[in-house]
């Protein structure tokens, strides 16, 4: 499949009427790959990960290089759905020095204290590097409407509609200013059917080795998927926009998951046509006497 087919397969197109039910979490690969054997379908998924990463390595020293533009990803899911090792596989490739990851939680006393982006814009890339929002603002628009409890006080304490209306309002803007100040914005849902979670919750309880992973809420918010869903489906429809889009990604198979988004990633960055910046005539020549000095020719 061609890199424009992959983003404009994905990819939620502004003011469309997204239904998440036409996207299907198991997909794995188009008609070219239903030949191919489970074994060799992840043996080509390693292969183009691989070939993913070290695009990603390269164009990620330009982008550190060039110090103009900064890269914004925004994951979101439900939980198991494999956002910590998307990132894991991933960004495995990429210098420390230019990525920051920030898993957020429930906001803290300070954080209820300010508007619902504050402690988000605290955390944003600097130009030249790269950040990953595992879990996001997006949280406010989605477990905060299935649990108006977690808001946290508000101007008049009224929650309709309108309420909500105007968050993905501030969310837009929010992002849109990002963009007009070079910061690339990048958002997947990893899209997990209920089935495969349910796969992936017993196994932290059968595997010793995952236990750690397992909280007993995730049982209790299991309970609230309808309303999950019909949040993630209101928040795309309302916030993808030409400037940040969102990309729905199939989430059953990992690895598919992983190719996707990597190669998305890429393809956002390479469009930029970044190259590593020229030395004025001042550091040129300055340069040129360091090399002179070390007995370079």
């Amino acid at each position: 499949m061609k890199t424009r087919d992959i983003v404009d397969r994905f990819r939620i197109q502004p003011e469309s009427r997204f239904q998440l039910r036409d996207h299907d979490p198991a997909w794995a690969g188009g008609a070219e790959y239903k030949t191919l054997k489970r074994a060799e379908l992840k043996q080509e998924a390693t292969e183009l990960l691989q070939a993913n990463r070290k695009q990603l390595e390269a164009v990620q020293e330009l982008l550190y290089a060039n110090d103009r533009y900064s890269l914004l990803i925004v994951l979101q899911g439900m939980d198991a759905s494999g956002k910590d090792g998307l990132v894991k596989h991933v960004m495995s490739g990429v210098n420390p020095l230019g990525c920051q990851t920030y898993s957020f939680k429930r906001p803290t006393h300070e954080e209820y204290d300010h508007t619902f982006l504050w402690r988000f814009m605290k955390r944003l890339p600097e130009r030249g590097r790269i950040g990953i929002f595992n879990r996001s603002y997006y949280e406010d628009v989605l477990v905060a409407r299935v649990h108006p409890e977690f808001l946290g006080p508000l101007p008049n304490g009224k929650i309709d509609e309108k309420f909500w209306q105007r968050r993905y309002e501030d969310i837009n803007a929010f992002e849109r200013h990002l963009v007009r100040n070079g910061t690339i914005v990048l958002k997947f849902m990893l899209n997990i059917s209920k089935g495969e979670q349910k796969r992936r919750l017993l196994a932290r309880l059968d595997e010793p080795e995952k236990n750690w992973k397992f909280n007993p809420g995730d049982l209790a918010e299991r309970e609230l998927w309808p309303k999950y869903m019909d949040c993630y489906q209101t928040a795309i429809r309302a916030t993808s926009t030409d400037w940040a889009p969102w990309h729905v990604i199939p989430a059953d198979h990992k690895w598919v998951a992983r190719v996707v988004v990597a190669h998305i990633i890429t393809n956002a960055l390479a469009k930029l046509k970044l190259s590593f910046p020229k030395p004025s005539a001042e550091t040129a020549k300055a340069l040129r006497e360091a090399k002179r000095a070390l007995g370079g020719k």
